[in-house]
């Protein structure tokens, strides 16, 4: 499974987070029980299916391990297994926050990452 895992959110959701001391999950992820991630491989289309078009995001990389057990990896879009982190996200398992920008052609545009 993959070392590291990305979280797309508002970049005001993740300032409320860092001042809390914790990310507790968007709407969705609060909704669903979970807190949503995705592998370098799947997170762009994660952003182009669930986030197309808007802007003022930010992209956590977190270090999975560090999440423990309550990290679970299960099927989702097409079968394929996604990241769940059944808990709360700890400052200690992030390893960066970076913007997530549109380009001109609408799409985000990513940083270099772990795949």
């Amino acid at each position: 499974m993959a070392q590291v895992i990305y979280k797309i959110c508002r970049a005001g959701e993740w300032r409320e987070a860092e001042q809390a001391g914790a990310f507790r999950g968007a709407a969705i992820d609060l909704t669903d029980g979970y807190i949503h991630f995705s592998t370098g491989e799947q997170v762009a289309e994660t952003a182009a299916r669930h986030f197309a078009g808007m802007g003022d995001l930010v992209l956590v990389a977190v270090a999975a391990a560090a999440l423990g057990p309550a990290l679970k990896w299960e099927p989702s879009r097409g079968g394929a297994l996604f990241p769940h982190l059944y808990g709360v996200l700890t400052p200690d398992a992030v390893l960066w926050v970076r913007p997530l920008p549109l380009g001109r052609d609408g799409r985000h545009m990513f940083p270099e990452l772990d795949r």
